[in-house]
């Protein structure tokens, strides 16, 4: 059965293994979430529960959020994510989804909007060595891309060159992480090793 919450990352630290091990985590505070909608194959042709996360305060809400979240017997909600199950069915409006879901041993999905880094060259972007300054006595071009261009034919740049451009921002997801701890009474997660996105941005995690 799939389990999905949402969660905010707080940040990085270390644990200790029962070996001894020193072992990087991230903290996640998970949920909890409230269901804000079931959706059925009868009713929206496919399956799925829809879930807020975090309050927010109504003054900055519309008329519209304001009825849907009052349908479903919750206070209104600042993210709203849908998770496709086949068991929808199974879950009531307003019902919480906490951190419980998942144990120690898990393995996890985690998605979230990686940190925008702006424009950057192709040393820092892909990963390059740059020209550098042994050759050809090259000066101020340590960590220029070089040379881009073909022959008189065909005589263009193809698509998909590696070059300086915008880099994070994106949607990343990494696959496999392994839960190490799950902290109920505080609904923390300390996932191992690193996640996408900075202090304080939405993550989704699913199993």
């Amino acid at each position: 059965m799939k389990k999905a919450i949402l969660a905010t990352k707080i940040g990085m630290t270390q644990i200790f293994a029962e070996d001894g091990e020193l072992i990087p985590v991230t903290v996640l505070q998970a949920g909890p979430c409230e269901v804000t909608q079931v959706k059925t194959v009868e009713n929206d042709g496919y399956s799925a529960v829809q879930v807020g996360f975090q309050d927010m305060r109504e003054k900055l809400s519309t008329k519209p959020m304001k009825g849907h979240f009052e349908k479903a017997g919750v206070s209104v909600k600042r993210f709203v994510r849908e998770f496709k199950l086949d068991d929808a069915e199974n879950y009531e409006l307003g019902q919480k989804i906490t951190v419980d879901v998942f144990e120690a041993g898990d393995k996890v999905d985690a998605t979230a909007i990686s940190k925008g880094k702006g424009f950057q060259g192709v040393v820092k972007r892909h990963g390059f060595g740059g020209v550098g300054q042994t050759t050809h006595g090259q000066h101020n071009r340590a960590r220029k891309p070089g040379s881009i261009g073909a022959c008189s034919y065909p005589a263009k740049v193809f698509k998909g060159m590696r070059m300086g451009g915008q880099l994070g921002g994106d949607r990343v997801t990494v696959q496999n992480l392994q839960v190490l701890k799950v902290i109920a009474d505080h609904n923390l997660l300390l996932i191992k090793g690193s996640i996408p996105g900075c202090k304080g941005s939405i993550v989704l995690i699913e199993k």
